[in-house]
């Protein structure tokens, strides 16, 4: 279906509007489909973004604040997602030995297995993009870095 059926809605100011309605639109569903995903693992799109974060450290400690920077969601409170993570014992947080006021933040085996079993899920959902092509999947991916490109140097 298009974002004119989805959103009953014929006319667009213009095509740049639709795109824009479009991208928001696409960009919400795909996040309700991954919070879907997650419920039966007990996690947040936020949770595991953090997760596969530190997974991507290979079992070096970060800092709140690299994590934070990393965050696909840049409005997240990573402190209070971290803060989650360690009372669900997946990831173990400390004092920095470099920097006692900084937290460095590990991720537990507990942790890296719950990412086995998400990635499982994902993998299987993420199939439908294959329909698409590589082609057009590149074609997508470079759209979407010029949009946020332009945006950025105004």
């Amino acid at each position: 279906m298009g974002i004119s059926e989805d959103l009953k809605q014929s006319k667009f100011p213009s095509e740049a509007a639709k795109a824009v309605v479009n991208a928001i639109y696409t960009g919400n569903w795909i996040v309700q489909q991954q919070q879907e995903l997650l419920k039966p693992f007990g996690l947040t799109v936020q949770q595991y973004n953090v997760l596969r974060i530190l997974r991507g450290q290979q079992g070096n400690p970060m800092t709140v604040l690299a994590i934070t920077e990393r965050m696909l969601d840049k409005m997240s409170n990573a402190s209070r997602l971290v803060d989650k993570l360690v009372e669900k014992k997946l990831v173990l947080r400390r004092e920095c030995p470099q920097d006692r006021r900084a937290v460095d933040v590990l991720i537990l085996p507990a942790g890296l297995d719950l990412l086995t079993q998400v990635d499982q899920v994902q993998n299987d959902w993420g199939k439908h993009f294959d329909a698409l092509g590589v082609k057009r999947l590149e074609e997508m991916n470079q759209i979407l870095d010029e949009f946020r490109t332009v945006f950025s140097h105004n």
